[in-house]
């Protein structure tokens, strides 16, 4: 049986990590973590406020990019093993946390736990090398407090890796038109109530377009993607690791 923390407990993405955790035979909650939130109860368990009061197996984090480091730096302490959710992590991010964390135990960063999320990085990483220009297009709920988001930088940083770029030969009339440029990939964040995660990557030749698109319709969607990395962090090397579909068989 794993021994399972959620940190950020009270959060839209917590909710159905937690719920999930709950239902599944070979996991046990025992920990919830967050500070703005402490001495409330959710799940049947009180929620910390201070992280040396966790003990568990793996922590999924979940918690705000601002306090996300501090977080992690107590579980490292703690010798657990880390699945992050949090959102925001650059190729910066990522090498500051690879330098922080070492390699005695595993931290798995996923920045979308939604299966047809991480097949559609994929899919766009196997493609991107075969067009001459690639754009990301993503929109999130207007509360989400990063852009871009941690799905589109991954994606973006994937497609790169690939040898893929968007077309440069336009000139900014107005700074900003033609979006956040992540490693030659062009990225442009929409913000807009009622949705949840909807991205597309365009992918173009001359005379034809493909795009592949991606929408979650209901948090549940990463529910899943949640539970598999659960199960499978601890069967990662030590070290930082980057996307679910490390252990997406």
């Amino acid at each position: 049986m794993t021994r399972v923390c959620v940190s950020g407990a009270g959060g839209k993405l917590a909710g159905p990590i937690i719920d999930a955790v709950t239902d599944a035979d070979d996991l046990e909650l025992v920990a919830l973590f967050n500070p703005n939130r402490e001495g409330q109860e959710i799940a049947g368990l009180t929620v910390f406020g201070d992280a040396k009061q966790v003990e568990a197996d793996v922590v999924v984090e979940t918690a705000h990019p601002d306090v996300v480091f501090d977080n992690l730096e107590a579980w490292h302490a703690g010798g657990m093993a880390v699945v992050v959710g949090t959102s925001g992590f650059t190729s910066e991010r990522l090498h500051d946390l690879e330098s922080m964390w070492g390699v005695e135990t595993p931290c798995l960063v996923v920045p979308n736990f939604s299966i047809g999320a991480t097949l559609m990085m994929r899919f766009a990483s196997e493609a991107a090398s075969h067009f001459q220009a690639v754009e990301i297009i993503e929109r999130h709920h207007a509360t989400k407090p990063d852009a871009p988001s941690g799905t589109a930088l991954a994606t973006a940083m994937g497609v790169a890796e690939s040898g893929g770029a968007s077309a440069e030969q336009s000139e900014e009339l107005v700074p900003g038109a033609r979006g956040a440029d992540v490693d030659g990939v062009r990225v442009h964040s929409l913000r807009l109530p009622g949705l949840i995660s909807h991205q597309e990557v365009a992918l173009s030749n001359t005379g034809e377009v493909l795009s592949i698109e991606h929408l979650s319709t209901s948090y549940q969607s990463f529910a899943a993607g949640a539970v598999l990395a659960i199960r499978r962090v601890g069967d990662l090397s030590g070290g930082v690791h980057l996307g679910l579909g490390t252990v997406l068989e």
